[in-house]
C-alpha cells in the first residue's frame, strides 16, 4: 500500500484529515472549503463504531478522490456524501448552495432508506440485500449519466475498507466478500487499476486470513531477495536498451512483487503453493511513442526466452475498460519475470482508468463504458439484478472477434450465443447456429481467446428458454428471458380461450370477444396457472353470457355441467368434462415442476411442456384445452453426484448439511474416482422444491456439485 493510503489509514482525527485533503488540494476553490464547512457543521456530533468523528470518513473520502482526481466538484461531492441521508440537510440545500452538478453526485450516491412494500422482492428475500440491490442500482443508474458518481462511491467503499477492523468479524467479511466481487469488479471496469488492486488486497485479508498471512510471510521473509532479483533483471533491461539507441531520460522501468490476490489466484488456479509460482515479479517499461513498445518487445524476445503462451497485445487489441499494454514472460537466470510495455499515456490510463481524463485534463475518454448501460436491467427484480450484476462484472475477459475483424470482450467462459447477443439483441433472438473458426458449431460452444465467429441466423425470433443458465452475460440472459416471458404471457392468453371454450362448449373466437367486451383481456393470461382466478372468471362469464343472450342461457340450463376438480396421477385438472386418461405426446418431455399444458382428445388429457412448439402451434389453432396443475402431493427426486474430500467425518457432515436443506436421503453410493483424494458421492434425495435451478443453487452454495439430475420424468409413473 502506497504512502499515502498509510497515512489514511492512521488519521482519526480531523485536523489530520484535513490536512491530508489539503495535501492534495493545495489550491481548494472557495466552493470546497464551504462544502468541507457544511459537511463539518451537518456531521457535528456524530462518531462512527470506532469512536472517531464521523466527520473524518467522508474528509479522507474527498482526499482520495481528489488523489484520483483534480476535479473539485467530485471532491465537493466526495465531502457531502452522507449529509442528506445522516442529516438534516436535504438535495435542495446543496442544490441551492453548490448547484445541479454536486447535487446530482450527491443524490446517485445516497443510500434508498425507505423501501415502499411493493419494491420489495418476492417472499423470502432478505430486506438487507434488497436495499443494497436497489442503492446499488440507483447508482449505477446515476452513474450512466455521470460516471464520477461511480468513482466517489469506489473512493468511499475503498475508505470502509481500510477502517473495517472496528466492525465484528461476521460483518467485516460480508462487506469484503461484496468488495470483491463488486466494487473490485467495477474499479477494473473502470480502468482504475491502482483502486482494484488496493480493494482486492483489502478484502482478500478479511476473506481468506490465513491464505493472506501465508503469502504475506513468505514475501516478507524473501523481501530482500525477491528485491535483489528484480533490481538485477532491470538493470539488464536497463543495459539492453540503452545500448539499442534507447536515451536513459526517454524511457522508464518500474519493479514490483506482484499484489497478493493475484498470487493468490494463480496459487489456486495452478494447483500450487507460493514456493512454486514462478512468476512472482514484474516490471513495467514506460516509453514515449507507441512504436516504441514494439522496438522494446523485439529487443525482449531476442535477449530473453519469451514464453509465448502468456503473451497479449492490448496495443493492437485493447481491453474493453480501454487498457492498452503489451504482456510478455520472460525466462531470466534468476526466474521468470512479467514484463508490460507501454506508453507514458497508456500508463496514466492504466493507472486511473475513467479518473485520467479528470487528473491529467487529457481531451476524450478513452474508457469504454457500454458496459455500464447493460447493468440497468429494468425487468428484473432487484435481487435477479444484483445477480445479473455480479455475474457480469466478476469474471474474467476473453476476446473473439467477428469475420471482419472487429472485436468483442465477452466473460470467459461465455458461448456462441451470448457472442450473438454482444452484435445485436435482435441477431442473439433470431441465431440458430455459428461458425466458430469456420466449423460449424452449436450455439451452446464454449469460446476461446481469439476465436473467430460467424452468426448463423434466421428471419424469424427462435426460442432458447432452457439455456438462459448456460450463457454467462446479462444482455443474453436478459435477452432470453424477455423473450421466453413474452411467449409465455402469449401462450397462456391464448390457452384460456381454449380452456373456457371447451368448458362452455363455444369457439375461442366467441369467448374472445366476450372477454374483451368484459374488459377481462387485460388480466386473462393468468387463468391457467390460478385457479381461484379461473373460478372468478367461469362466474362472471356463465352470468354475462346468461344476462346477454338467451339462447346461451337455455345452453346453460340443459346441457352445461359444473366443473370439478380431478386428481389423476401426478396431476389435478378442473373440468367439466370426462376425463378416462392421461397421455404424453413423443414431441416434448415435461418433468415435474415444469410448466405444462393439457389438450382435451377423444375423453384424454395430453400433457405438453407449455414451451413446445408442437404444442404452440396446437394452441394457435384454438385446440379443446383443460386447466391442469402438478399435483402437490408428491416430493421431487433427484440424484447428485457430489465431490468430497477423503477424510474423516467428512460423510456425517454431508448428511447433517443435506438435513438443514429439508433434503430426504432414498440412497447412497461411495465410490472413489480419483486414485489421489477426490471421492465422489451418488446420493438420490427427495424434496419437497420442485424447481431444480433453485435447489441446485442451494447445494451449490455448500458443496462442490458435480451434477445433479432430476428423477421425475412425468412419463414414470
Amino acid at each position: 500500500m502506497d504512502a499515502f493510503l498509510v497515512k489514511v489509514k492512521e488519521t482519526h482525527t480531523i485536523e489530520g484529515a484535513t490536512a491530508l485533503l489539503w495535501e492534495q488540494l493545495p489550491s481548494p476553490h472557495s466552493s470546497t472549503q464551504k462544502a468541507l464547512d457544511l459537511a463539518m457543521t451537518a456531521h457535528d456530533g456524530q462518531f462512527r463504531k470506532s469512536g472517531e468523528p464521523y466527520i473524518v470518513h467522508p474528509i479522507l473520502v474527498a482526499a482520495i478522490t481528489a488523489s484520483l482526481s483534480n476535479d473539485e466538484t467530485m471532491v465537493q461531492a466526495a465531502l457531502l456524501h452522507d449529509v442528506v441521508e445522516d442529516t438534516d440537510f436535504d438535495l435542495d440545500d446543496l442544490s441551492r448552495d453548490f448547484g445541479e452538478d454536486v447535487t446530482h453526485m450527491v443524490a446517485g450516491l445516497t443510500k434508498i432508506v425507505e423501501i415502499r412494500d411493493e419494491e420489495l422482492a418476492p417472499s423470502g428475500s432478505d430486506e438487507k440485500l434488497v436495499s443494497s440491490a436497489l442503492t446499488f442500482r440507483k447508482m449505477l443508474i446515476a452513474s450512466i449519466k455521470d460516471i464520477r458518481v461511480l468513482v466517489i462511491k469506489l473512493c468511499d467503499r475503498l475508505h470502509n475498507m481500510l477502517t473495517l477492523d472496528a466492525l465484528r468479524p461476521d460483518k467485516q467479511k460480508r462487506i469484503a466478500e461484496e468488495t470483491l466481487v463488486v466494487y473490485a469488479p467495477i474499479a477494473h471496469r473502470l480502468g482504475i487499476s491502482r483502486l482494484k488492486n488496493y480493494l482486492e488486497d483489502l478484502s482478500f485479508f478479511y476473506i481468506y486470513p490465513e491464505d493472506y498471512d501465508k503469502i504475506d510471510r513468505y514475501i516478507k521473509e524473501n523481501a530482500q531477495n525477491l528485491q535483489f532479483k528484480l533490481n538485477a533483471f532491470i538493470q539488464k533491461v536497463r543495459a539492453m536498451m540503452e545500448s539499442n539507441g534507447f536515451a536513459h531520460d526517454q524511457f522508464d522501468i518500474i519493479g514490483r512483487v506482484k499484489h497478493y490476490y493475484s498470487i493468490y489466484l494463480k496459487m489456486h488456479r495452478k494447483g500450487v503453493s507460493i514456493e512454486e509460482v514462478l512468476d512472482l515479479l514484474a516490471i513495467r517499461v514506460i516509453v514515449k511513442e507507441p512504436l516504441e513498445c514494439y522496438k522494446v518487445l523485439g529487443l525482449m524476445h531476442l535477449n530473453f526466452t519469451p514464453l509465448i503462451s502468456r503473451f497479449k497485445d492490448y496495443i493492437a487489441v485493447p481491453k474493453e475498460n480501454g487498457y492498452r499494454t503489451i504482456h510478455t514472460t520472460l525466462f531470466n537466470e534468476e526466474g521468470i519475470v512479467e514484463a508490460q510495455i507501454r506508453t507514458e499515456e497508456m500508463h496514466r490510463l492504466a493507472e486511473y482508468g475513467v479518473a485520467a481524463h479528470w487528473k491529467y485534463k487529457e481531451g476524450g475518454n478513452s474508457v469504454n463504458l457500454a458496459w455500464l448501460e447493460s447493468l440497468s436491467y429494468q425487468n428484473e427484480s432487484v435481487e435477479e439484478f444484483y445477480e445479473l450484476a455480479k455475474s457480469d462484472l466478476f469474471s474474467e475477459d476473453i476476446t473473439v472477434f467477428s469475420p471482419k475483424g472487429d472485436y468483442y470482450t465477452l466473460p470467459k467462459g461465455s458461448v456462441a450465443l451470448d457472442f450473438a447477443y454482444a452484435i445485436h439483441s435482435e441477431v442473439g433472438a433470431n441465431a440458430t447456429g455459428a461458425l466458430v473458426n469456420k466449423r460449424k458449431s452449436s450455439l451452446l460452444t464454449v469460446l476461446k481467446n481469439g476465436d473467430i465467429v460467424k452468426i448463423i441466423k434466421d428471419d424469424r425470433p427462435h426460442l432458447h428458454c432452457s439455456w438462459q443458465d448456460t450463457v454467462k452475460t446479462s444482455k443474453a440472459k436478459e435477452g432470453i428471458r424477455s423473450q421466453c416471458r413474452a411467449r409465455l404471457k402469449e401462450t397462456d392468453t391464448l390457452t384460456a380461450y381454449n380452456i373456457l371454450a371447451a368448458l362452455f362448449d363455444q369457439s375461442p373466437d366467441a369467448i374472445k370477444k366476450r372477454i374483451e367486451t368484459m374488459g377481462l383481456d387485460e388480466s386473462i393470461y393468468k387463468l391457467p396457472t390460478q385457479l381461484d382466478y379461473f373460478k372468478e372468471v367461469i362466474h362472471k362469464l356463465a352470468v354475462y353470457m346468461g344476462a346477454k343472450e338467451v339462447r346461451f342461457w337455455e345452453l346453460l340450463k340443459k346441457g352445461y355441467k359444473k366443473p370439478q376438480l380431478k386428481e389423476i396421477e401426478h396431476f389435478r385438472f378442473f373440468t367439466n368434462k370426462p376425463i378416462e386418461a392421461v397421455e404424453f405426446d413423443y414431441c416434448c418431455h415435461p418433468k415435474v415442476g415444469d410448466q405444462i399444458v393439457a389438450f382435451y382428445k377423444d375423453s384424454k388429457a395430453i400433457i405438453h411442456h407449455k414451451l413446445c412448439k408442437k404444442a404452440y402451434a396446437e394452441i394457435r389453432k384454438g385446440k379443446p384445452m383443460l386447466f391442469v396443475s402438478w399435483s402437490t402431493s408428491k416430493l421431487s427426486r433427484y440424484r447428485l453426484i457430489i465431490s468430497l474430500q477423503n477424510h474423516k467425518g467428512v460423510l456425517a457432515d454431508l448428511l447433517a448439511k443435506l438435513s438443514r436443506l429439508d433434503m430426504n436421503v432414498i440412497s447412497i453410493e461411495l465410490g472413489i474416482r480419483n486414485s489421489e483424494s477426490a471421492e465422489y458421492c451418488q446420493i438420490e434425495v427427495e424434496s419437497t422444491e420442485s424447481q431444480k435451478q433453485v435447489l441446485e443453487e442451494k447445494i451449490a452454495q455448500k458443496f462442490k456439485l458435480i451434477e445433479m439430475i432430476s428423477l421425475d420424468d412425468a412419463y414414470n409413473k
